[in-house]
């Protein structure tokens, strides 16, 4: 099988990765030469546990290429996959669908024999379809099917996800096309895998679906945490009580400064526009982004109180500043929010993070980097958690004490204990629990 992956940013390279993994011949193409240049050189521009170790191994057994030649690519391909960003447009939260498009015009030029089209890439509704009109109308004559394959990767989980995923879904029309997508994907059905067959507009659907479903239960959960403060109750117990019910589930039931990333912020705008457009308002959906929009403003006010309300030419270390651990990814970080506020209330920002400053360096200005979490604690005023990396689960509780002005500790993702921290003598502020 020769596979084209469009686009080798997270998703194409990670997908392009795994089928070659599976056994493929992929080759991920790319306009940016530069990116193509350093992933020839056998180096990877984004983060993501184990991808340098696979990307690697494949390359070396010529089963992965990576080129910016898209037409040589795809004449030579039996399957290409649309991998390209479609972010939000500012403004109006519609995706961005000009790179989806471009790729399509590219790739109707190098037709040659029959091609199965994959859009990989997260695409409204109708998506596919247009993706197919703009092909027939440059090249009439070409024989080819579009098909709908969503990803449902978790950045920092990415590999496993795919290897072994709950589940995949297509949307075929075709029984051609139908027959290639169970060949490509020939080694998850030998594990049983669920493949849900659909068509186009339930395929497309159903990726904003699951993704605006997940960051309901994540802004669900955030709210109990407000609600479990005012009352007195602790909302770890409460996640619990409600997470073992089978028709619930655990997961996404952990509270919060409010979700980020590439996914859920661009997606739920993204269903919001699309069901407004069908005159269908999704009123859950807009509500979910208006309170996950102003819970991240919310934790910085909830940073300044636990200062005594007042962090004027005060310095505060800051934790973490990708929107989750185990990537380097700062979009819609909650950190984007929560710093540039307590710089605006006069504080001085010392900052750590084990994978993300290079890319936060871009997006946050003045703040002081520093080269681990206790350079950035000593001689700060107070010390906030805003992403829950590993190393900061276990750091020297005596040390940080002796590092800090005053022992102050803002914990926004939970992973102290309230009663420990005070018994080692820290005023500790937390998320939905007892104090």
């Amino acid at each position: 099988m020769q596979i084209a992956m469009i686009g080798a940013g997270y998703v194409g390279l990670v997908t392009g990765a795994c089928f070659s993994e599976f056994g493929a011949n992929v080759t991920c193409v790319d306009k940016d030469v530069n990116k193509i240049s350093t992933l020839k050189e056998g180096k990877i521009p984004i983060f993501e546990p184990g991808l340098e170790a696979l990307v690697q191994s494949n390359v070396q057994s010529n089963r992965l290429t990576f080129t910016n030649d898209l037409k040589t690519a795809v004449e030579k391909a039996d399957a290409v996959f649309i991998a390209v960003g479609t972010p939000s447009r500012r403004g109006d939260g519609h995706a961005d669908l000009s790179f989806v498009f471009s790729a399509a015009e590219e790739i109707a030029h190098a037709l040659s024999n029959y091609t199965l089209i994959v859009t990989k890439s997260t695409v409204p509704v109708g998506t596919g379809r247009q993706v197919a009109e703009k092909i027939r109308r440059i090249c009439p004559e070409a024989d080819f099917d579009v098909c709908s394959n969503p990803e449902f990767l978790r950045e920092g989980a990415a590999i496993n996800d795919f290897m072994r995923p709950d589940r995949v879904v297509i949307g075929a029309d075709t029984d051609r096309a139908r027959k290639m997508m169970r060949e490509i994907y020939r080694p998850l059905f030998l594990r049983e895998t669920p493949i849900v067959f659909t068509d186009l507009e339930t395929s497309e659907l159903t990726k904003y679906a699951a993704n605006s479903f997940l960051a309901t239960k994540i802004t669900f959960i955030n709210e109990i945490a407000d609600l479990c403060e005012k009352l007195g109750a602790d909302v770890h117990d409460v996640a619990k009580g409600i997470g073992l019910d089978g028709r619930i589930g655990s997961k996404f039931l952990h509270p919060g400064p409010g979700y980020g990333g590439s996914c859920f912020p661009k997606d739920t705008l993204a269903l919001v526009q699309t069901a407004t457009k069908a005159d269908s308002p999704l009123r859950i959906v807009e509500a979910v982004v208006e309170v996950n929009d102003k819970r991240k403003k919310s934790m910085a006010k909830k940073i300044i109180n636990a200062c005594s309300g007042n962090v004027n030419d005060k310095t505060l270390a800051i934790l973490g500043v990708t929107f989750k651990p185990n990537t380097d990814d700062m979009r819609d970080a909650p950190s984007l929010d929560i710093i540039p506020t307590l710089q605006s209330e006069g504080a001085n920002i010392n900052a750590y993070d084990p994978e993300g400053m290079h890319e936060a360096k871009s997006v946050l200005k003045d703040v002081s980097w520093c080269n681990d979490a206790y350079e950035a604690m000593a001689g700060a005023d107070a010390v906030a958690i805003l992403t829950e990396w590993n190393e900061f689960r276990g750091l020297d509780l005596p040390r940080i004490k002796s590092l800090l002005k005053h022992p102050i500790v803002i914990d926004l993702r939970n992973i102290y204990n309230p009663e420990e921290m005070r018994d080692a003598g820290f005023i500790y502020s937390c998320v939905g629990r007892k104090r």
